[in-house]
């Protein structure tokens, strides 16, 4: 059947040649993407660079550890990262997230006056084991003065009123706690409590903590940047120091939130910005509050040093061009919705090899915003990023003739 049509090809080779051009160039182009340019500072590979990466500094008496980079969500390092523990008064960090997304949501307010109820000072308070903040029973006090005193001073008392305020209760306030642990990834984590007492079913994993701090510092800046206030004054008590000992040894520390209790150990969650890379850490069980930070210490020196955060690509710039048959355009831009981070061992960003998965044949229409193919990126063999390819424009359904000349190819190429 080709045979017979031969003669008709012929006359349409002149102008099928430019639309033949195009489509093998695009092609060739979709099947090897080019990451965003390397930084200029990063041009120069160390000799160091090129030797293996020495193990993480293990802490050798906590339960479980972790450390994250903050860009890429990535594990770098980690031991028991997925074992359940108790998050004792981390868990501070998701009831600062609970309030934080409720007061973008407009359901409390920054001036609200919180009462410090009867409960929450007998449950929470001076009477109690654990840490308090010393805000009056039965007075008020506004929110965020309150929230601080959870932050900075861990104080149980200040947690339980600031959940009963935001809830009703303690119990409501935890299942709110529970359905945002949903929403961030937290899949092995249930909280009973907003404090972090020793709880029957209250758990997290050092790896679901690590998510929860990433998500804290993404989504709510400002509650974040409570935890790197280093004293708190409640009435005439004297001021409350942060717990954090990494606040006034590093200058690059800036968060987060420590925990003790006797059958968790202690306990420290820490993030570090360096330049534009962020890393967080977290140290499950520990044998004292200063080994917690040497500890923690010891993991975000060893990131920094042997990691490196790179953006491969912007989001929404096009980094491809793919045919599209039966279009009123020829061509289709092909971008991520989102900006692409890696991070990977210094030294090794030449080594990145981008490919792309894209179908032979695309066919008209395509909505803006409509994934198209997927994007991976593999270093050494090992894909290490991935991130959908989507359509940065829209192409419309081409008039009859032209849909009619495109199928003639399409089937003259399917043969």
């Amino acid at each position: 059947m080709k045979t017979a049509v031969v003669a008709r090809g012929a006359l349409f080779a002149a102008a099928l040649f430019t639309t033949s051009f195009t489509f093998a160039v695009g092609l060739a182009v979709a099947q090897t993407p080019q990451p965003a340019a390397k930084p200029a500072a990063a041009a120069t590979t160390a000799l160091s660079d090129n030797l293996p990466i020495p193990p993480a500094p293990a802490p050798k008496v906590s339960k479980a550890w972790v450390l994250l980079d903050y860009a890429t969500g990535q594990v770098l390092a980690g031991d028991n990262a997925d074992l359940r523990v108790e998050p004792a008064s981390i868990t501070k960090v998701m009831t600062s997230y609970v309030l934080a997304a409720e007061l973008k949501a407009g359901k409390i307010k920054r001036d609200d006056q919180v009462l410090m109820s009867e409960n929450a000072w007998r449950t929470g308070g001076a009477g109690t084991d654990g840490s308090y903040s010393g805000f009056e029973v039965n007075k008020t006090a506004p929110l965020i003065e309150m929230e601080k005193g959870m932050v900075v001073q861990s104080g149980n008392d200040a947690a339980i009123a600031l959940a009963e305020h935001a809830a009703g209760s303690e119990g409501a306030f935890a299942n709110l706690m529970n359905a945002y642990a949903q929403r961030i990834g937290m899949k092995n984590s249930h909280f009973v409590n907003a404090t972090g007492l020793a709880a029957e079913g209250h758990y997290s994993t050092a790896h679901d903590l690590a998510l929860l701090g990433r998500a804290l510092v993404r989504d709510f800046p400002e509650a974040y940047s409570f935890n790197k206030i280093k004293e708190f004054k409640v009435g005439a008590m004297n001021p409350q120091t942060n717990r954090n000992l990494l606040l006034w040894r590093d200058p690059s520390v800036d968060g987060i939130k420590t925990g003790h209790t006797s059958s968790a150990g202690y306990c420290l969650m820490a993030s570090a910005k360096r330049g534009d890379q962020r890393l967080i850490s977290v140290v499950m069980g520990d044998s004292s509050e200063n080994q917690r930070a040497v500890d923690s210490q010891a993991l975000l020196n060893w990131g920094f040093r042997f990691y490196e955060t790179h953006k491969l690509y912007d989001a929404n710039k096009v980094i491809s061009k793919q045919r599209v048959w039966k279009g009123q355009t020829e061509e289709v831009q092909l971008g991520v919705a989102q900006e692409l981070l890696v991070g990977i061992p210094r030294g090794k960003y030449a080594q990145l090899k981008p490919t792309m998965d894209v179908p032979k044949t695309l066919v008209a229409p395509i909505k803006k915003g409509q994934k198209v193919g997927t994007v991976k990126v593999a270093l050494a063999g090992k894909v290490i990023a991935t991130a959908p390819l989507v359509a940065l424009d829209g192409i419309e359904e081409a008039g009859f003739f032209g849909r009619l000349w495109d199928s003639f190819w399409m089937w003259w190429d399917s043969e």
